[in-house]
């Protein structure tokens, strides 16, 4: 799964109105919601949105965080990412997989 910074925002997105404070707080809640939710596996937020845990970690990187790969997913997962993997995630189905794919298209190349 391959992540990287959707720059299709358009000229004047509210969204760049609101405060990094109030932005980064949010973005907290979002992260500790998908701490507490592990029974929404990587691969069905991946297939339903487009974007997963790994993402959040490799975007936090992106933004600027002095993280390497491995620290900015332990960030986000709460404990190393191949602990959480071993505890949390299954197999992935080949329907999973199809609707990956197909969602990560939907991306635009982006995401």
């Amino acid at each position: 799964m391959s992540c990287s910074e959707n720059t299709n925002a358009p000229a004047g997105d509210p969204l760049d109105a609101i405060d990094d404070a109030v932005a980064a707080a949010a973005f907290r809640r979002l992260v500790r919601h998908l701490r507490h939710r592990h029974d929404a596996q990587n691969i069905d937020l991946m297939g339903l949105a487009g974007f997963c845990r790994n993402c959040l970690a490799d975007w936090i990187v992106d933004a600027g965080a002095p993280l390497d790969k491995a620290q900015a997913r332990e960030a986000i997962h709460g404990l190393p990412a191949a602990q959480w993997k071993a505890r949390y995630q299954t197999e992935a189905t080949p329907e999973q997989l199809a609707r990956m794919a197909e969602s990560l298209k939907r991306n635009g190349g982006t995401h």
